[in-house]
């Protein structure tokens, strides 16, 4: 049997303008993993494996869980929101979010455009993130033993759609409400991957907390 908990980063830079600005946790954001990581070890702390992808928000969510022996697993990076953005605008006039509240009504117009590859030039292919996606989820469950993966929220609800198979508007559902620092199980039983828990946030619940349960 194999479990794999799919973590969402912190709290990155929520008024960045590209990908390098956006890639750091704000003060919430390690404040968030921190509080995730004290009720990891209150709870059951141990995985046989911890890995991250090669962002910085990523790896910097992994160290203030208290997780720093990790391996890097670059099928767990991010899509490349801004060049989508910045595609989709240049292509089509449709413009880029200017304030966190508008991304509710950008991100399932870049997810249709890109799901039908209606945007060339851009990074990587909608194909291809689902592919890296897929195989890594694959893998792990053809394991066995207890996987922590600290990802991202494109990562998360890319690995959803595989799992419950879902159309890609229902993908830009799940994107939509992952949480920063949720966690996901995904477990591997009966010869089948199942989603054993989505967007849980125990360690956001008590209502001192409640300035923290942010999506963006």
């Amino acid at each position: 049997m194999a479990e794999l908990i799919l973590v969402r980063h912190g709290q990155a830079n929520s008024h960045a303008t590209d990908e390098e600005s956006y890639d750091r946790l704000s003060d919430l954001g390690h404040q968030q993993a921190a509080w995730l990581g004290e009720h990891m070890r209150a709870t059951n702390p141990q995985f046989d494996r911890v890995l991250t992808g090669s962002l910085s928000r990523q790896q910097e969510t992994a160290r203030s869980m208290g997780y720093d022996g990790f391996e890097v697993d670059e099928r767990l990076d991010e899509l490349q929101y801004f060049a989508l953005a910045e595609a989709l605008e240049s292509q089509f006039g449709i413009p880029a979010p200017q304030e966190p509240t508008e991304f509710a009504r950008h991100l399932p117009e870049v997810m249709d455009h890109w799901s039908r590859d209606l945007l060339p030039g851009v990074p990587e292919r909608f194909g291809d993130f689902s592919a890296r996606v897929n195989d890594l989820v694959n893998e792990i469950c053809a394991g066995h033993g207890r996987v922590l993966a600290v990802t991202s929220g494109g990562v998360i609800g890319m690995a959803v759609r595989h799992i419950l198979d879902l159309q890609n508007g229902g993908l830009s559902k799940i994107m939509l409400q992952v949480m920063n620092s949720s966690m996901h199980r995904v477990d591997h039983v009966h010869g089948m991957t199942m989603l054993g828990a989505f967007n849980a946030v125990p360690h956001l619940d008590a209502p001192d907390r409640a300035h923290a349960r942010t999506h963006v």
